[in-house]
Order: structure tokens, then sequence, then C-alpha cells
């Protein structure tokens, strides 16, 4: 198949409640959609087919004005002006340059939606059934009531099996009692840390010491630096899983004592192929994989769902962030209002 037309838009989505980004809030989310029409050759010339995928760097700033650290090391503006550079080059040309220029590019958000183009484009996408269930994530709200965190619980629906709760947000006591009151409520639930690297080794330490160890699948990032998660697990048989450590561009996958699993968020990876290497080696050493969102829209999280049942059938992907959204973009997840191509601003066009 060949290209035969790109186009690029920006949205910009409030949230109805602030996010957490690691210890940071956000009020409101920002992406972008690429477009590609493309038309069959030799045998099948007059097939075409129109593929949209959300890119979304998980940066930017949260609402004091600072900006998000720990995620995307790469600016949504610069992510724009690239590929605003790249649509005449794929103008007319095969799809299989979405992959190269994937490999080729410096910034994880367009080199996973580039390969991510390719896969819709080429059908691999196609049949597949999105994953509907996903793990609830549990926080305390800034701007809501804790009313409303314990009516979320208590209306958890009876077939969750695993929650994921934000820790190391506010105090050690706090969360403590957020934790045994889920429990207490939900005996049967198993739960899914993630400190976001908020702790140091003594207050890990003295958290997981009070923690109900049996109802903890693990805790993701729990140490401010990486290399004190295997002195925790050693001191209280914790298990750990791997999320920010991921996002360096170094990164290579190392066994160690207690990593059970790595929390893949594909937006801050890369490329699907560098995605699939990825949970092959952990999965090689017996460590899950479980696709994580970055806070993408409804389209964003749709082909997460998607690509969880192809990758990671076996595991419950962690998607649970539409409900903050005001608005959906292309693919409906049920919300008032579902955003057209047509609504949103095109910033580049090969038309």
């Amino acid at each position: 198949m060949r290209l035969t037309s790109l186009s690029l838009y920006q949205y910009h989505l409030p949230l109805e409640v602030l996010l957490p980004v690691g210890k940071q809030r956000i009020d409101q989310r920002a992406g972008l959609v690429l477009q590609a029409c493309a038309q069959g050759e030799g045998t099948n010339p007059d097939s075409t087919k129109m593929c949209c995928v959300d890119i979304a760097p998980l940066s930017g700033i949260d609402i004091d004005q600072q900006p998000l650290s720990g995620f995307s090391r790469e600016r949504l503006d610069d992510v724009q002006q690239t590929l605003q550079s790249l649509l005449p080059k794929l103008h007319n040309q095969p799809i299989d340059l979405l992959l190269e220029c994937a490999e080729a590019s410096p910034y994880p958000s367009i080199a996973f939606g580039l390969s991510l183009l390719h896969a819709k484009l080429s059908g691999k996408l196609d049949g597949v059934r999105p994953v509907t269930t996903t793990v609830p994530l549990i926080y305390q709200p800034t701007d809501a009531p804790k009313a409303a965190l314990e009516a979320k619980i208590a209306a958890l629906p009876m077939d969750t099996r695993a929650v994921k709760v934000k820790v190391a947000q506010t105090s050690i006591a706090e969360e403590l009692r957020l934790i045994y009151g889920i429990i207490n409520q939900r005996p049967h639930l198993k739960l899914r840390l993630d400190a976001n690297r908020g702790f140091t080794l003594a207050q890990a330490l003295d958290f997981a010491a009070c923690l109900p160890l049996d109802a903890i699948e693990y805790i993701e990032e729990p140490c401010q630096h990486p290399q004190d998660n295997l002195a925790l697990y050693q001191a209280i048989a914790l298990p750990y899983a791997l999320d920010e450590t991921l996002n360096d561009s170094s990164y290579q996958f190392v066994m160690q004592a207690g990593l059970t699993a790595l929390v893949c968020k594909p937006m801050l990876l890369g490329s699907i192929e560098k995605l699939e290497q990825l949970i092959n080696t952990a999965h090689s050493y017996g460590v899950r994989c479980i696709l994580s969102s970055s806070l993408e829209s409804s389209l964003g999280i749709n082909d997460l769902a998607s690509l969880a049942a192809i990758l990671t059938p076996d595991e419950i992907p962690g998607l649970d962030t539409l409900s903050a959204f005001s608005q959906d973009v292309i693919v409906s997840s049920g919300k008032p209002q579902c955003l057209t191509l047509k609504q949103l601003e095109c910033v580049a066009s090969t038309l």
C-alpha cells in the first residue's frame, strides 16, 4: 500500500477531575492525531484504507505551571514540528516507510505512533477485539471530597479482581488507612501499588512493614533511587515493578530478585517492535508485562486495548483513565461528546 494523504491535528481536552502524574496533577491533556490514507497496489489497486493514531507524549505543565517530570523526555511542540516536516516526505510513499521513520526517530511518541499507524494500515489490528476489562485506578483526588473516593470503591464491579492504588502521595498513615479500607470493603481484591519513585528507602521500609502483604501484587517504582528497590525486597519480601525506569533511552532489561512486572507505557517507550522485544525478554525470565496508559485520549486508549489483546493477552492492562476526560476523540467511550477530525485543528496536511 502507498500513502496517498496524511493530516495532522491537535487536541486540547479539559479534564473533569485532576489526574495524577506522579505527585503532580494535571487539569488538561493535549496531543496530536495523525490521520493517513493508503491505497493498494499490484493485484488490489482499488483498495483504500484510512486510519488515525493518537500521538501524545506525557509532558507539559501541571496545575501549578510546573513542567511534568519523570515521564516523557520530549515536548509536544517539538513532536508536532517534527511530524509537520515529516509528512511531505511520507506522501505517496509505501507504508513500510512508516516503520523506517519510526526506528529512526529520537522521539518515542513518534516512533510508537508511526509503527502503530503502519500496523493499522496493514491490517494487523483488524478483527482484534480490544480488551474491555481494566484495572480500576484509585487515588485520593485533591479537588473532590473523600466521600467520592469511598463511593468509587463501593461502586467497583463485583467481578473486579485487582485495583491500582496511588501511594507516596500524602502521608504514610493516611495511605495505609486507604489500603486497609479497601481491603475491609473488598477482602478478595488484590492491590497494585504505584509509588512513582515517591519514597526514600527508609520510608519505603516503614510503609512496606505495615502492609497486608498477602493482598499486594506488587508496588511500582517504590524508591526514589531504583537501585534501592532490591534492598527493599531483601528486607521485606514485597515484589516490585518497574515503570519510569523503562523510559530511560539506555534501559536494558536486567533480572533482579523481587522484580515481578514491567508496566509498559508504549507512548513513552517507542516502536511496537521495541515493545515486543522488551515483552519477550521479560517473559523469558518469568516477569509479567502490563500495558499501561500515558493518559491518552479515547482513540489512544482503544488502540492500547487492542495491542494488549495481541501482546499481553493474559494480563489486564492499566487503562482506567478516561473517566476524568470531558470528551472523547474519534472513538467513543460513551461520553456525551466525541470529537471528530473536523472539530480538531488541522496543523499539517499533504492534501
